[in-house]
């Protein structure tokens, strides 16, 4: 749980500095205010990654003359993250530590839950990629090592099939490291959803609470048909046609279903907004068994598109012990169940909070 926020020069906000509540806190206030980039810094803070953005540099404050700042306080931990002149900094308890690894085993883990969640089911396959890389890295360090070092060598490799010439040597150097690290991402991935399945299936007859049965499949498709050293060597030609790698981890996919058809095609938007909340309260029902913490839940202005019954029904399934940060722009939707008693409550206004 985080017990304390402070912030300096990100996004709209020159400073800031609350407390929260164990059990959550409401951030209330029009759109474009800053209410997204408070859970968006606790994102940061507690798994060095942005929803919003790739890079660090676009949270730097518009006319900040250096970087940002980000620090906050889980229990007994003091977390603090600074970006500077291309380069961030990592500190737990004021020790700066030299490597993304050692920060993250100090940090808290994190559900972000968002309208954009909605293209878990409708968008490309790259949304649901990053799904699955988001939730492996927080359960698996070694995913998160092999991910970043394969995006790197899959990018030179490319490079090189676009140069052309002979320069089969150095392609099929590269290949050996895409296999290394390809086979460590595709056997995490694919257990992972094989555990995703029957509790995002639970949770989304819960959330749907329709009556209907509505049965609920995943299927990992492996790009290299779980076998990289084959799918590169039955792809060689097709490489040098293409010039760039066509079988791997990048090209995974998740087909998800409702009763047997794609959930993309024949859902209605409230079967496919319900299976997109169903994925999410999955994510961190893994992530409190196998990542061993309780992860604190983000869940950014997504009350306004829920009806009462599956407001409800998210509410309830959120676990007691886990923290979470809401925004909104409006209370309208919060009733006498609802009533978030004894979480910390504020007012968002052109940056600024009360």
């Amino acid at each position: 749980m985080l017990d304390s926020l402070r912030l300096h020069n990100f996004r709209c906000f020159d400073a800031l500095s609350i407390d929260l509540e164990q059990g959550g806190a409401l951030f209330v206030g029009d759109n474009a205010q800053g209410k997204t980039s408070i859970l968006e810094a606790v994102c940061v803070l507690l798994r060095l990654s942005s929803p919003r953005a790739k890079r660090m540099q676009p949270m730097v404050k518009f006319d900040a003359e250096h970087g940002f700042g980000i620090a906050g306080d889980t229990g007994d931990v003091g977390l603090r993250v600074s970006f500077s002149k291309g380069k961030a900094v990592m500190s737990v308890d004021g020790e700066e530590l030299g490597t993304q690894a050692e920060y993250l085993q100090n940090s808290g883990l994190v559900v972000w839950m968002g309208n954009e969640d909605v293209e878990l089911v409708k968008g490309s396959g790259g949304v649901r990629r990053h799904y699955l890389d988001f939730l492996c890295s927080q359960i698996n360090p070694s995913y998160r090592v092999a991910l970043s070092r394969y995006r790197r060598v899959l990018k030179a490799r490319n490079l090189l099939l676009k140069d052309g010439g002979n320069r089969d040597q150095e392609v099929n150097a590269y290949g050996e490291l895409l296999i290394e690290y390809g086979d460590l991402l595709g056997s995490v991935r694919a257990e992972v959803v094989a555990d995703l399945l029957p509790r995002a299936a639970a949770v989304q007859v819960v959330i749907s609470g329709s009556g209907v049965n509505e049965e609920l499949g995943m299927e990992y498709v492996s790009g290299s048909g779980g076998d990289m050293r084959c799918a590169l060597e039955t792809t060689y030609e097709s490489e040098r046609r293409q010039r760039q790698t066509v079988a791997g981890p990048h090209r995974d996919e998740v087909k998800l279903q409702i009763n047997g058809m794609p959930a993309s095609d024949y859902a209605s938007e409230g079967q496919q907004r319900t299976l997109a909340l169903a994925l999410k309260l999955a994510q961190g029902d893994i992530l409190r068994e196998r990542g061993g913490k309780d992860p604190i839940y983000l869940l950014d202005d997504i009350f306004g598109e829920l009806d009462s019954r599956r407001r409800n029904a998210l509410m309830d399934h959120l676990p007691v012990s886990s923290q979470k940060l809401i925004t909104t722009t409006n209370v309208d939707w919060l009733s006498d169940e609802l009533r978030l008693d004894g979480w910390s409550r504020y007012m968002v206004n052109q940056g600024k909070v009360s």
